[in-house]
């Protein structure tokens, strides 16, 4: 037996029929509604448009990432046109979307993002745990943003010997779990705000039992110190310019070692965290870092409990944060532009949209891998935004009692493309186009003499 059309009262009002029922396990209609109302975000008139379905709407531009943000919403509302009682009705136009939005504000977006985004791994999740410990990463990156003044002046951009960036940027922090790669925590800041702020920030998120990652730009005493009052532990890299001071030489090589703050105040005053220092190389001339020294620090002290090898393997897992990165910026958000929104507040709005529509999919990949039996890393992000993106219509259409049937077929949809066992390879981080034949845009190009008359009018035969 095929599938049931929805049907739908002729008294009910399209606005509040609009739902994203492909995503609502992973972001329930409830969710929406609290926070709505947490905020008094609530239209007192309500129109085409309402703030439940323009919540909708933000989280659905960065699942269609290659459509206009008016196209956007008629692509949600596809599947409902087609089942509702008017069938010459119309979704909200430019204009209105443009206000709705900017009457929502970026506040609840934030708040939805708290609430839903939740670690998803089990201890069963292949890659997920070790030692009883979840692994999670903090990592940052930079989002280019539309170059219009509000958004220079609110997020600047960086400057090289090159000149100014063609666009302002905003900085991002992540948080995220290695072996989903759900991101759980985030925050946006200035371009020009270092990494080891958001990364402090991201703390509030860490829950005690994880075994944190971080790399050697993260690296602050005061990250460390915090995540061990917070009943978690750390696994990173040293920076070069440390000098942990020798405690303890352990059997299996390692030794455990004094880390001091940076301020020479709280030095005098003998404050210091002890550590376990790992050092390490690599004897393959093929792999970076071949004969080099590499230098781990993790509260993990016990060399027994916790084997040197086991950390060093563990810590290289915390490039599961970068291919999350490459995930959102490359293959959802479409790199070669920048984000949708002219002003800052529209900005952020998008961003945590964006965090919501990546976990939504993340959510979706690890239940079809559940449902598969298989590793939530040998299914394709990029095969599983398609199929969510072809769904979303169908979901509309269907009657709500065969929903769950329809949700198992996305499931096993998405986890029919299995990406082969990651290969024993390396890359080279080269570009293939570094420059340009056309020149920098600079200062005096934003105001260029415009025509004063049409083509036609300004051909002169000679």
């Amino acid at each position: 037996m095929g599938f049931r059309i929805r049907q739908i009262e002729a008294e009910s009002k399209f606005s509040s029929q609009l739902s994203l029922q492909a995503i609502s396990r992973a972001v329930p209609p409830e969710a929406i509604e609290a926070v709505l109302a947490e905020h008094d975000a609530k239209e007192h008139r309500e129109r085409k448009l309402n703030a439940f379905a323009t919540v909708l709407l933000v989280v659905a531009m960065s699942i269609f990432a290659h459509l206009s943000t008016a196209h956007v919403l008629k692509k949600i509302a596809q599947g409902l046109r087609y089942v509702y009682a008017d069938p010459e009705v119309k979704v909200a136009g430019k204009a209105a979307i443009s206000y709705r939005r900017y009457q929502l504000g970026a506040r609840p977006l934030a708040a939805l993002f708290r609430r839903v985004c939740r670690p998803l791994a089990t201890p069963e999740t292949p890659g997920a745990y070790l030692f009883g410990r979840r692994l999670m990463a903090i990592d940052g990156t930079i989002e280019d943003v539309p170059d219009t003044a509000e958004n220079a002046a609110a997020f600047g951009r960086l400057h090289s010997h090159r000149g100014p960036a063609a666009f302002p940027q905003v900085r991002a922090v992540y948080l995220a779990e290695c072996g989903t790669h759900a991101i759980v925590d985030a925050g946006f800041w200035p371009v020009h705000t270092g990494e080891r702020k958001g990364a402090e920030r991201m703390l509030r998120s860490v829950e005690p039992g994880t075994l944190l990652m971080i790399d050697a730009g993260l690296y602050e005493y005061d990250l460390v110190q915090a995540t061990v009052q917070n009943e978690s532990d750390l696994l990173g890299r040293l920076p070069g310019h440390v000098r942990p001071k020798l405690v303890q030489s352990l059997a299996d090589g390692t030794y455990l070692a004094y880390i001091y703050p940076s301020e020479y105040r709280r030095r005098r005053d003998g404050e210091h965290l002890l550590v376990r220092v790992i050092e390490y190389t690599f004897d393959d001339p093929g792999r970076p870092g071949h004969g080099e020294r590499h230098r781990l620090v993790t509260t993990l002290l016990a060399p027994q409990a916790y084997p040197a090898r086991e950390l060093i393997c563990a810590y290289h897992e915390r490039w599961e944060i970068e291919i999350t990165i490459d995930e959102i910026d490359t293959h959802q958000r479409l790199l070669d532009r920048p984000l949708r929104s002219q002003r800052p507040v529209g900005v952020i709005q998008e961003l945590y949209g964006l965090l919501i529509a990546h976990y939504a999919i993340r959510f979706l990949m690890h239940e079809a891998a559940l449902q598969a039996g298989v590793d939530p890393d040998r299914i394709s992000f990029t095969h599983a935004l398609r199929v969510l993106q072809d769904a979303v219509p169908e979901f509309e259409m269907t009657a709500p009692e065969q929903l769950a049937c329809l949700y198992a077929r996305l499931l096993s949809d998405i986890a029919d493309e299995l990406l082969p066992a990651r290969r024993n390879r390396i890359n080279p981080r080269v570009v293939r186009r570094k420059m340009s034949n056309f020149k920098l845009k600079r200062p005096e190009h934003y105001h260029w003499p415009q025509p004063a008359r049409p083509f036609r009018q300004a051909v002169v035969l000679i």
